[in-house]
């Protein structure tokens, strides 16, 4: 078995608490501060609702997009970090739980609006120069879909 090496040489946790700090302020509706923490050149990798991979995602434009079309289907959606900020060189790990009501809008949903949704996730940042670089997103949006009666068909 090959032994891991597990560091937490590169950010200090008090940057690391600040910028999860910030990157919950963006989902939670502060999209300005993406400018602040979102590198032009980033990356996002995610199964996205669409079939894509996230490749169509990038920069601080569209990480704003990303947040907004999440934002748009519960507009007081709130998200908390459950575990974490976790730190290993340059990357930040947090699972976190957003819970919300569901404003409509989703194709094949059969929820009625205003039901309460609530779903996990775990992000992984990479941070270069105080920036989020690239995002991997794994969201249970199974349970998400479930939640808001979207059909197979």
């Amino acid at each position: 078995m090959e032994n891991i090496d597990i560091t937490t040489a590169g950010l200090d946790p008090e940057s690391a608490n600040e910028l999860v700090a910030k990157w919950l302020a963006l989902w939670n509706g502060g999209d300005a501060i993406a400018d602040e923490i979102i590198a032009d050149d980033n990356r996002v990798h995610a199964a996205m609702f669409d079939g894509g991979d996230g490749s169509a995602v990038g920069g601080v434009a569209g990480m704003k997009s990303f947040v907004g079309q999440m934002r748009y289907l519960s507009k007081d959606l709130t998200f908390s970090i459950d575990v974490g900020p976790i730190v290993d060189g340059d990357h930040i790990v947090v699972r976190w739980v957003a819970s919300g009501h569901y404003e409509g809008g989703m194709p094949g949903a059969g929820a009625p609006v205003g039901t309460v949704v609530t779903f996990y996730g775990t992000d992984i940042l990479r941070i270069a120069d105080g920036k989020i670089v690239e995002y991997w997103l794994n969201a249970d949006t199974l349970s998400l879909m479930s939640q808001l009666q979207v059909s197979a068909g």
